[in-house]
Parts: structure tokens; sequence; C-alpha cells
């Protein structure tokens, strides 16, 4: 078994550049956002499909298209993977960026969540520096006003230069707004100048240093800032899909590799070169987000953020966060299973009172004994046990999962356990798909998708399948089989004749 391109979803892109468009006059417009702000939804509304919208792990795995029409223009509605950032330190992470730099959207709407905007902007600051053309949608506004968030989005695009929108997409608010921006910006009316992150001045000099080498062979195809930090931080990953793109090598330009030696030679004076650049750039994001929102962004509870951040103290803590973890988790367990006990013994008996009937009824038929065997033992009997065995305890963790994963508790069993899943070569992020992998197996492979590196993802997706999910508890009730049914098996019926009429 082997790690493939398209087995880590490395061909995505090829597959989600595609656009058949109706008319030459179609616009095409790329949604992007980080996971659960609500993106699908926006999406949804816009294009009238039923895309799935829940909170599952990984869902949007290829680029999702829709059509919608908005003042008589017709568009074509991307929704790329919901990722955190640009890097592209996963598949879901490669596609997006792909589909922004090389697939040509007329437009970039970026959703963000009301509620934790500084944590969006992260992504939002990444996209301004491919493409100018983007509009921010500041989504669930209805939320944070709940939670006494203010959010001033006049400010905000000040901020940014470009436009930004505050809507409520399960309510439709917001969105016609969202697409006259969106037509302003396309047709031009609406100037934008997107603000840009500033680095460490080494960092700035070292730009300036290959910018003009660079922006002379790229003839504006690609954002040439943008190409030169990439060019610095050496993705292999990227150099490939540039050279692709362009149809040439910049890596073979002669003029270009001296002055990105020059650049890096700069760079590894100051100690910078590798991770530690790429640490310096996130880090500058990070800061600039920050700043951005300072202005914009009003907490009307700053109560309520302090007591989050004394409970985030005690269960992240080193010596109470993994005892406060096992008893948590215990109680799930507990509650599962002792709760699953009567409905499980209720759902056996029935189901198996059921069974013995459809053998009476065989039997009062004169069907052979093999199919009885066959669809009452092989088929119903099995199906009724799996039924009674894993209904119960699934329907009883899963709610319970849930609580947990809005109480934002499992993020915390993730941090919690990073350490010792780093020290058996795993993820921290597989202590998240290996808790559903107690209430099926099924989930906890599926959610491995959220886990970046691809050697990682296989550890985990293996590792997950040897999780005691709930058909493998011990089942609190076995079922009865009737005294006919008995009878038959040991080659009597209960009138006294066997079923091969002797």
């Amino acid at each position: 078994m082997g790690l493939t391109a398209n087995s880590t979803g490395g061909g995505a892109l090829d597959r989600g550049l595609h656009m058949e468009k109706s008319s030459p006059d179609e616009r095409v417009i790329a949604l992007a956002g980080n996971p659960n702000v609500g993106k699908s939804t926006v999406f949804n509304e816009l294009t009238g499909l039923k895309q799935h919208t829940g909170n599952w792990p990984g869902k949007t795995v290829t680029n999702a298209q829709g059509r919608c029409s908005h003042q008589g223009t017709s568009y074509i509605l991307v929704d790329i993977p919901g990722t955190y950032s640009l890097m592209a330190h996963s598949a879901e992470e490669e596609v997006a960026r792909d589909f922004l730099c090389f697939g040509g959207p007329d437009a970039v709407v970026v959703v963000c969540d009301a509620t934790c905007l500084e944590r969006n902007m992260n992504l939002v600051l990444q996209t301004l520096e491919i493409t100018g053309k983007a509009v921010v949608c500041v989504n669930l506004m209805d939320e944070a006003e709940r939670k006494g968030i203010r959010v001033n989005t006049a400010q905000l695009s000040e901020n940014l230069g470009v436009p930004v929108v505050g809507a409520s997409a399960r309510s439709g608010k917001g969105l016609a707004e969202l697409m006259d921006q969106v037509e302003a910006v396309i047709a031009g009316q609406r100037e934008c100048r997107p603000v840009k992150v500033r680095y460490l001045p080494v960092v700035e000099e070292a730009v300036r240093m290959l910018e003009p080498a660079v922006s002379a062979r790229l003839g504006g195809r690609l954002d040439s800032r943008w190409v030169c930090l990439r060019l610095l931080d050496c993705d292999d990953g990227l150099r490939d899909t540039i050279t692709g793109y362009l149809g040439f090598s910049l890596w073979e330009d002669c003029a270009i590799i001296e002055k990105i030696r020059q650049a890096q030679d700069l760079l590894l004076e100051h100690g910078i070169a590798g991770d530690r650049l790429k640490d310096i750039l996130v880090s500058c994001v990070v800061l600039r987000a920050e700043e951005l929102c300072m202005d914009a962004v009003v907490c009307g509870q700053g109560g309520y953020s302090r007591r989050d951040r004394k409970i985030d103290r005690v269960l992240t803590s080193k010596w109470a966060g993994i005892p406060l973890m096992l008893l948590m988790l215990a109680v799930v367990f507990w509650i599962t299973i002792a709760g699953a006990n009567l409905p499980s013994e209720l759902l056996s008996g029935g189901l198996f009172w059921v069974g013995d009937r459809l053998s009476d009824f065989l039997y009062w038929a004169g069907a052979p004994g093999w199919l009885e065997g066959a669809l009452v033992d092989g088929v119903y009997r099995v199906l009724a046990w799996v039924v009674a065995v894993m209904l119960p305890p699934m329907a009883i963790f899963f709610p319970l999962f849930t609580l947990l994963e809005d109480a934002g508790y499992l993020p915390r069993i993730a941090f919690n356990l990073d350490k010792y899943f780093k020290k058996a070569c795993a993820c921290g992020k597989q202590a998240l798909t290996m808790c559903m992998g107690f209430g099926c197996n099924a989930a906890g492979v599926v959610g491995c998708r959220i886990i970046d590196s691809p050697r990682e993802r296989l550890i985990a997706t293996i590792t997950n399948s040897f999780v005691p999910c709930n058909g493998r508890f011990a089942p609190p009730h076995k079922g009865k089989q009737s005294g006919r049914q008995a009878g038959r098996r040991h080659g009597s019926g209960t009138n006294g004749r066997s079923r091969c009429g002797i």
C-alpha cells in the first residue's frame, strides 16, 4: 500500500479547475473560508443546491460548483475546501491555494465567522496577498450579536481595503448586498486597495532584491510579491504547480537563481532559514490580523472572555488537564453503556420475537429448513442483533460527543494529548477522531481527513480501526429462542413430526 497523489488529494486541482461556462459572460466566484464558518450555507442560499452543511470534519473534499444569477448576470460559485491557511500543509489547503492562484476566479468571497473574526483574518490576509479582487463576508452576525460582539464592517473595510459585508446566511440576510459588492468589484466599479502584510525588515529587503527579476518574467499573471515569498520559503510542491501554470520554470532562469541565492544569504546572516522563515511569515500575519481587528471588533462581555480563559487554564493545565479528561470520558462511557442496557434489551426482545414469528410462518408454509436458516438466521437475526446492540449506544454517545464539541472541550483534549501522540509519531488531531471511533470506527476513520500529514493520516486510519467501538461492547441481552424454533433446530416440530416428514 502506497501514498499517491490521488490518494492524498494531490490531484484535486486538476479535477477542480474545469469550469463549464454556459456563456462567455458568465463569472466565476470562489468561496473561501475557515471550516464551520457557514461557507457552505452561503453557497446553498445563493445557488439553491443542498450540499451537506453539517460540521463533519473534512466534508468539502473537492470543489462543489453551483450557479446563481444577480442583476441579470450569471455566476458560477465554487465552494473550495475549508482551510485555516494557504500555507498548504494539507491536501485541502493545497486545493484552496491552487484554485485561488491558478483557477482564474473573477472574484473571491472570503467567508468569516463574526464570533471569532481575528482568527479568520489570517486567511483573509493570505488571500489578499494572492488577489485584490476579494470581498469579505462576515457571517453569523446574529450569533455575534447574541454574544455581545459588535463588528464595525465599515471600519474593517477601511482597514482591509476591500468591501466587507455583514450577513446571516441561515436567514439570507446580507446576501443580496454581498452579490452587489461582488458585481461592483468584478466590473471595476469598486476600487480595491488590499492591505499588505509587512514582514520583518530583513524579509522585506530580501523580497525587494528578488521582485524586479521575478516580476519581469511573470508578466502580471501572478502577484510578484507573493511568488517571491514562496521562492524564499522553498515550497517544492508549489514550485511544480507554478511551473506547470506558467509553462516555464522560474528556477531555470539564471538571473532569478542568482537573486534567490543573494536573498537567502541575506536572511541567513540574520539566522533566518527553512522553517524559521515560515514561522516568521505566519507570526507576522497573525500580528497583522490582530491589529486590523483591534478597532473593528468590540466585545461587550469582557467577563465572558476572562471566564473562558480561566476555564482554559484548568482544562489544559499540566496537572489537572489529563485527569479531568479521563474523568469526562469515563462519565460519557458510563452514561453510554449503562443507559443503553434497557433500550438494547427491549429492542432485542422485540426484534427476536418477530424473528420467532417469521420462523413459525415459514414452518407453517412448509418452507425447507435451508431457506428458513438463510432468511431468518442468516439475514434477519444478524441485522436484528446489529440494530439491538449498536443503535442505543450510538444514539446516546454521539449526542454527548456533540455536546462536548459544541462546548469546545474536544480541541482541549487534542491539545492535552498532542505531546503524547507526537511521541508515538502521530498527530494530536487524532485524539478527536479516536474519540469519534468509540462511537463508530467508520466515523473515526472518515474523520482522519482533518489530519494534515499523509503519513500521520495513514497512521490514524489504521490505529483508529482498533478502537473498541459500541459494536465491541459486551451485549446486554442475548435474546431467546422459542420452544418451537429450538425443536425445529433439533429436527422435530411442535407436533412431534420432523421437518423431513418422519
